[in-house]
């Protein structure tokens, strides 16, 4: 079997309340390392652990909840989701000086190539794919309104780069 026939690798892990913004990071940051992104994509590895860090730290806060942690490398883009409790999807707020909180989704659509929010029967979940630099488009020939070549349905993030 050849490293062509690979589709995709992934992993998962909960994190509580307690403890798991912290720990959270360590542990992407670990299955970053090992897929060589730390050496040949640090910029792209600090937007994805402050997306994690945000996520995480957004299931804790508002929906008072352990948070489930998937990352999925499929060759082309790797997507965080984090999973929740709470049926309520996030919605975007007017960024206020004088308030503590309520910046996640801002920071997470600023560092994303794209995200999307969609409940599920227990809750719900939130997605962001972060393609590595470097890489080829694997669908220039789209239009950058259809969205992420991953499938995600236009909800934000980065601008494509013009070139």
């Amino acid at each position: 079997m050849g490293e062509a026939s690979i589709k995709a690798m992934g992993w998962a892990q909960s994190f509580p309340v307690s403890s798991g913004v912290q720990a959270g990071r360590r542990w992407a940051r670990a299955h970053l390392e090992r897929l060589g992104w730390c050496a040949r994509a640090p910029e792209t590895v600090d937007d994805v652990l402050l997306a994690v860090s945000e996520l995480i730290t957004n299931a804790h806060v508002h929906a008072h909840s352990d948070a489930q942690v998937v990352l999925t490398w499929d060759l082309v883009c790797l997507h965080v989701s984090v999973s929740d409790t709470s049926p309520v999807l996030p919605t975007p707020r007017s960024l206020d000086a004088e308030r503590e909180s309520g910046r996640g989704m801002a920071i997470v659509d600023a560092v994303a190539d794209d995200w999307e929010a969609h409940r599920q029967e227990n809750g719900k979940t939130i997605s962001a794919c972060f393609h590595p630099p470097g890489r080829p488009d694997p669908h220039p020939e789209r239009s950058p309104d259809v969205g992420c070549p991953c499938g995600f349905i236009q909800r934000g993030g980065r601008p494509a780069a013009s070139g």
